[in-house]
């Protein structure tokens, strides 16, 4: 039962870390990167589509993305998507080729976006503490219900802490990481 405890709050807080890294992708660096489109969906006939299903995306240069799409009459939605999305990039069509030139990063946007990851990260750890309060209070229930010793309970507890505590040192790490590279220039 302790076992199963713990695997269900390691598979919750396993959700919660690829939830976190998701978000880290989508916040730009200033290196062109294909995955900062991931969240951009166009209207292909009436249902909204993820953009990398509709064309090739690709690094041109470093700092520009170029998108070839598979359906050429789509370029005006893809334009349109890419504009109306929070990823403030303007795109520029020649021909059947979609170009978006990443601009380079300001220090004051660096930090900005310094403070966005560091949201985010805390938002990971909120998750992380939260699934362990909800495992410990299955651990309490067991016990209430005379399922568990309490030195089972006890041992439970300091799994689910021990667990926690490597999930929360991968936020850190992860979140380590993300500010280094968002400030170097």
């Amino acid at each position: 039962m302790i076992d199963d405890i713990r695997e269900d709050a390691e598979s919750r807080m396993k959700k919660s870390l690829a939830a976190l890294d998701t978000a880290m992708k989508r916040i730009r660096t200033g290196r062109a990167h294909p995955s900062l489109l991931d969240n951009v969906t166009v209207d292909y006939y009436g249902s909204e589509t993820p953009l990398k299903q509709l064309g090739n995306i690709s690094v041109e240069e470093g700092r520009t993305l170029t998108i070839s799409p598979f359906d050429k009459s789509l370029i005006p939605q893809i334009e349109k998507a890419i504009m109306t999305s929070d990823l403030g990039l303007n795109p520029s069509t020649s021909g059947t080729l979609i170009r978006l030139p990443l601009p380079p990063l300001t220090e004051e946007t660096r930090r900005d976006l310094v403070k966005v990851v560091r949201g985010e990260a805390e938002q990971a750890r909120v998750s992380i503490r939260s699934i362990r309060r909800d495992a410990n209070g299955d651990l309490k229930e067991l016990l209430k219900e005379k399922e568990i010793s309490e030195d089972e309970q006890r041992r439970g507890e300091e799994l689910i802490q021990q667990l926690t505590d490597k999930m929360v040192a991968e936020v850190e790490k992860v979140l380590k990481e993300k500010e280094e590279e968002l400030m170097t220039v």
